[in-house]
């Protein structure tokens, strides 16, 4: 059976055809996070340290780190800020270095930076994940050799030379070459995780079926755990929630086994809690003295003020236990605990013992 292991320094998260739905969080990536771009470009990791700590909470068994930043302020003092070879393979060791100061999380080494990946694969503790590996020539030459000599697994994106082909059997072909190139190296089928590239469903209404197919195909035929970028198949449309949703868990039943994804639902903020007070105020409706704004929110199902698990993570806990990947299913009913739930009391005011 293809098993597929990650480890920290003292975690190891399992990706396999029989275990849960593996978690990739994706939110330790400067690109097109405005904020966090400007924060490290100061030198400013706190919001990596947070966005680290809220992923594991929200379920994430593996945290994607990406380099890809663009220091502007500094490119304008120095020129050679302008090249990515030069700002992040120093980004990505501290990226790393930053997270493994506040979890254990396994993580996944992200860049196109050979440079970067190599710097993040000698930081990071344990047994990292590397992404990512193309079927283009100059990639493979240039990765597959780090991913033997540190001997990790890779994530194998199903394109090349030629770009991204609409044709699934194409992509397969792609993939397939991959895992025969990487045979050369000496690396087993099993430390490959393919990507076999997601379409949205806005522009193809086939992408959906297109892909459930596919990943059966790389199973059945390849033997290769798989993973995707979720939130592809919804881009562009509204209620992208309600797509994610459904996809993940009919992608699952399908045969793929991860996914790079944001397992967090941000915390409602200051400006969204004004204008619904106004709007509740306006109804006539009159809020109890004293009332903070997280029971506020939570009474009229906006959420919370914290980060918490977002729906998309709902959807897979849900798809674990059906699948059987929930013993019991003690995780999803952990998942629903209320963490803010007054503990229960029997009739004489004490908690409730278990008959003995």
């Amino acid at each position: 059976m293809t098993r597929t292991i990650i480890e920290s320094k003292t975690k190891t998260t399992v990706i396999g055809f029989d275990e849960p739905f593996c978690v990739i969080g994706e939110r330790i990536n400067p690109t097109g996070r405005k904020i966090l771009n400007e924060e490290l470009e100061r030198g400013d990791f706190s919001r990596v340290q947070a966005d680290a700590i809220a992923q594991v909470e929200a379920g994430a068994t593996v945290l994607d780190i990406n380099s890809g930043a663009v220091f502007s302020n500094k490119m304008a003092e120095d020129p050679r800020y302008a090249d990515n070879n030069f700002v992040e393979p120093t980004l990505m060791q501290q990226l790393v270095e930053t997270v493994q100061s506040v979890t254990d999380c396994p993580l996944c080494i992200d860049s196109s930076v050979p440079g970067a990946l190599e710097n993040g694969l000698a930081a990071a503790e344990g047994r990292p994940l590397l992404n990512s590996v193309t079927g283009e020539e100059d990639r493979l030459e240039l990765v597959l050799p780090l991913v033997a000599k540190y001997n990790v697994p890779v994530v194998a994106i199903s394109n090349d030379d030629t770009g991204i082909s609409e044709d699934p059997d194409v992509r397969f072909a792609v993939a397939k070459k991959i895992v025969e190139r990487a045979a050369d190296f000496g690396i087993p089928a099993h430390d490959i995780v393919v990507d076999p590239l997601v379409m949205p469903i806005g522009a193809m209404a086939t992408a959906g079926h297109q892909v459930f197919t596919l990943v059966r195909r790389l199973r059945e035929e390849l033997g290769v755990n798989t993973t995707c970028g979720a939130s592809n198949i919804s881009f562009g449309l509204p209620n992208r929630h309600g797509i994610n949703n459904a996809f993940l868990p009919m992608a699952f039943s399908a045969g793929m086994t991860s996914a790079i994804m944001n397992p967090v639902a941000l915390p409602i903020g200051p400006k969204k809690i004004a204008e619904k007070k106004a709007l509740v105020e306006a109804a006539g409706v009159i809020l109890p003295e004293g009332m903070d704004d997280e029971a506020f929110v939570k009474l009229f199902g906006m959420g919370s003020t914290k980060p918490r698990a977002g729906k998309e993570m709902e959807a897979i806990r849900a798809a674990n236990f059906l699948l059987n990947h929930d013993d019991g299913g003690g995780a999803w009913i952990a998942f629903n605990k209320d963490p803010d739930a007054a503990p229960r009391r029997g009739r004489d005011g004490g908690r409730r013992r278990r008959a003995s």
